[in-house]
């Protein structure tokens, strides 16, 4: 029988904090998502974990439950253009940025998934490497970034169905790097992502 995880809902007693993260900083083409959830102090549910070790049909039951019982949440994404111009790390950090300065509720302290982030506001943070699979506020955040990504790679998958974004996600699998040196690129790669195996189409 799988053990149930069991994430924190808070670091800091008594304040309200949102938890941040981003889906899609690997991939050579499409956006950079970003999203912050603030949860009520009550919430758990046995299918929330870190996006990434969750199941799809499991990030599709949890989105509208997070959407739903969230004191508040926000998604923003940042375009290919956008990572091309600010790089991946800075654009994650923006887009971040963008979704806490949206939240309808503000937070008094911020976790945020990994080891980087810029100060924002005014408001404390903490940066948390592998929070996702620590605190279920950043947890759920990975959730709505990654569903909302996902939605758009498909959405786009049927302009440019040659790369197989609907299975890959615009990561750099086999079959998207040959449709590229077949097809060439489109306004959604990343043009700043140099890879080894593309260097004949870059040069």
């Amino acid at each position: 029988m799988e053990k149930e995880i069991r994430l924190l809902l808070h670091l800091n007693d008594g304040l309200i904090e949102a938890g941040c993260d981003e889906a899609g900083r690997g991939p050579l083409a499409g956006p950079v998502y970003a999203a912050a959830v603030i949860l009520p102090d009550d919430f758990h549910h046995p299918l929330l974990n870190d996006s990434k070790k969750m199941t799809e049909r499991a990030r599709n039951i949890l989105r509208p439950i997070i959407e739903k019982e969230a004191v508040a949440y926000a998604v923003e994404s940042l375009s290919a253009e956008e990572i091309d111009s600010l790089n991946i790390l800075n654009a994650s950090i923006e887009g971040m940025h963008r979704a806490v300065r949206r939240l309808s509720a503000r937070p008094q302290f911020l976790l945020i998934d990994g080891n980087r982030f810029k100060p924002l506001d005014g408001i404390p943070y903490k940066c948390i490497v592998k929070g996702d699979g620590k605190y279920a506020p950043i947890a759920a955040a990975s959730v709505l970034a990654k569903t909302y990504r996902d939605e758009f790679m498909r959405q786009i998958d049927r302009e440019y169905p040659q790369y197989g974004w609907a299975k890959n996600m615009g990561y750099p699998t086999k079959e998207h790097i040959e449709a590229i040196r077949k097809y060439g690129f489109t306004p959604y790669h990343r043009k700043s992502f140099h890879l080894k195996a593309l260097e004949p189409v870059l040069f």
